[in-house]
């Protein structure tokens, strides 16, 4: 894509429900930000982390296993990992 197209504006139009669209706005003007400001950010976080839930990392046998070997080793006991075990999740309190 050329840089001319990439920075060229283009519409998109969503049809939305009343209650959807006024939570949308009470958001976007929360952050001082418009409508379709908000919703484009918003659109475009969810789609990078689609993309990126996506992704494929192709590595050889000798990398893949040095990989594996950290997964496997448990981390070093130290204070800062015991408060964070005994820590409760925020669901739980």
């Amino acid at each position: 894509m050329s840089p001319a197209r990439a920075a060229e504006a283009v519409s998109i139009n969503i049809r939305a429900k009343a209650r959807q669209r006024d939570l949308i706005d009470q958001a976007a003007e929360r952050l001082g930000r418009s409508r379709s400001d908000f919703m484009l950010e918003a659109a475009c976080i969810k789609a990078e982390d689609v993309l990126l839930d996506q992704a494929f990392f192709s590595v050889n046998a000798s990398t893949f296993a040095k990989f594996q070997e950290l997964l496997d080793r448990p981390l070093p006991a130290t204070d800062k990992l015991r408060r964070l075990l005994k820590t409760k999740a925020p669901w739980e309190k």
